[in-house]
């Protein structure tokens, strides 16, 4: 039987430490995230708050690898030159950078609906965001989980 003092105890307690740190490093940059979601969004509508609707994110909710994920956005709108969709952005929760795609639109578009394929680094929440051409913004916001975090891949 090992004694609980000396060299073991001392090995105990660094490890004990040590996991300690690696959980609060892990948690604090989660807590963090869904503050600087918000603040990306508001930063790109000018302090709007968008509106929950008209948009809609079409993602898998389940996600097998984060390299590569194919989304598409539509918004509801007639698309003509008083009512159409001005631009639509994505915005993410984890990733480095919360900005991940803009798109510009106008009335000779036709529709409004953009696909695009976009990196998820870990399961998330993503926002898209529609800037109308009447000033008003549009939102929707869905939950993906990544089983294979995109930065993860390739390392060993």
């Amino acid at each position: 039987m090992l004694a609980k003092t000396g060299p073991n105890l001392k090995r105990r307690r660094l490890l004990a430490g040590s996991a300690a740190l690696g959980a609060t490093i892990l948690v604090r940059p989660a807590a963090a995230a869904p503050d600087e979601l918000a603040a990306a969004v508001q930063a790109w509508t000018g302090g709007i708050k968008p509106t929950p609707g008209r948009v809609k994110f079409d993602i898998a909710s389940l996600v097998d690898n984060g390299n590569a994920v194919p989304v598409t956005v539509s918004v509801d709108s007639a698309m003509t030159a008083a009512d159409h969709v001005a631009a639509i952005a994505i915005f993410n929760e984890r990733n480095p950078q919360r900005d991940v795609a803009r798109f510009t639109l106008g009335p000779r578009a036709g529709r409004a609906k953009v696909s695009t394929r976009i990196r998820l680094a870990t399961s998330q929440k993503l926002t898209a965001v529609a800037k109308m051409s009447d000033g008003s913004y549009w939102s929707d916001t869905v939950d993906v989980v990544v089983t294979l975090a995109a930065c993860i891949e390739g390392e060993g």
